[in-house]
């Protein structure tokens, strides 16, 4: 399996500002731009 893990990769979700330091953050991509979002923010996204 090949790593792709960065040095000090920082997120921010794109709905409330927290970044992954605090939570984890999930990266998506809508209409071809890739976006954040955290955890606590995802169901908003899943839902509306």
């Amino acid at each position: 399996m090949a790593e792709n893990k960065q040095d000090n990769l920082e997120l921010e979700c794109e709905h409330c500002g927290t970044t992954s330091e605090l939570t984890p953050v999930v990266t998506y991509v809508y209409q071809g731009e890739e976006k954040h979002i955290c955890t606590h923010c995802l169901p908003m996204l899943i839902h509306g």
